[in-house]
């Protein structure tokens, strides 16, 4: 049972970011793994710096893409927003039961509080999904990659967010 757990969600370290590959065309992108490795750790910081329970963001965080080592990683504009919605609480729910009963039912509420965002840690996390993305985008883009198609990825978060924290940090490390 766990082990069918863990393998499915191993997965995720070879599902590459497609929206680096498909609009910016780098080879290797990042995997979806590696954004949510990324993520967990500014989840951890900033829930610590404000203090949020920093144990719930770092569920939130590490459970926030687990779907899509199942489902892939979709663009905006490859799926509605509702059948996304729809697609991946139907791949958790398939992840999440290969777990012992207590645990499913914990996870699950913990995703379904980041899905609702019916909380300061759901909200932030959110937040900082897209300021982790473009933080990747400034990397890439100091890596040679093309700075006009990643600053698309830089102002869609920059839309996205309404942390002033969080935005004056973009701003800082995006305008220098």
């Amino acid at each position: 049972m766990l082990f069918d757990f863990f393998f499915i969600v191993s997965q995720l370290k070879k599902v590459p970011r497609k929206g680096w590959k498909q609009k910016v065309g780098i080879e290797h992108p990042e995997s979806v793994a590696d954004h949510s490795y990324g993520t967990a750790i500014m989840a951890m910081v900033f829930s610590d710096t404000i203090g949020l329970n920093t144990e719930k963001i770092l569920r939130m965080a590490l459970l926030h893409d687990l779907a899509e080592s199942i489902t892939g990683d979709f663009m905006p504009e490859e799926i509605s927003k509702e059948n996304k919605k729809t697609t991946e609480n139907d791949a958790m729910e398939k992840i999440l039961s290969k777990l012992p009963s207590k645990l499913a039912y914990e996870y699950t509420q913990v995703w379904n509080e980041y899905m609702q965002q019916n909380s300061k840690e759901a909200s932030l996390l959110h937040e900082i999904d897209r300021l982790e993305m473009a933080v990747q985008a400034i990397k890439y883009s100091s890596e040679g990659f093309s700075k006009e198609k990643l600053n698309n990825f830089v102002e869609s978060a920059r839309r996205d967010m309404k942390s002033k924290e969080l935005l004056d940090m973009l701003d800082a490390i995006y305008y220098k």
